[in-house]
Formats: C-alpha cells, structure tokens, sequence
C-alpha cells in the first residue's frame, strides 16, 4: 500500500496548533485594504479556528 499523500492546497492553508487543533488565515486581508478602516484591518488580522463543521474533511486532506 502506497503512503497516503497530502493535499498540497491544504498544507498551504491549514496549520495545526500544539494541542491539534487546526487553524486558517482569516478572510479579508488580501486585498483593497486602502479602502479598509484600521480598526477593521487589525480586527480581522490573525488566525482563525477551522468550524468544527470542516475539521474531519481538513485532517483527511492533511493526512492526520
């Protein structure tokens, strides 16, 4: 049986914590950002924790 691959779009966009959970870049901060208020750019700066909806299907893409 061959080693099970990982899903090379998933390892650019998941990454799990030290305790296992999984975290992603928060939406929004990619672009037009001159257009965003400071206060809503720091806010929505940072990771954020996969929904728990999501968790199974990301471990599977990541192999864990």
């Amino acid at each position: 049986m061959p080693k099970m691959k990982t899903h090379s779009g998933a390892k650019k966009r998941f990454k799990v914590t030290g305790t296992g959970k999984l975290v992603h870049k928060g939406a929004g901060k990619g672009h037009h950002m001159e257009v965003k208020t400071s206060r809503h750019a720091r806010r929505i700066t940072g990771d954020r924790a996969v929904a728990q909806v999501d968790v199974k299907k990301a471990r599977r893409l990541l192999g864990i």
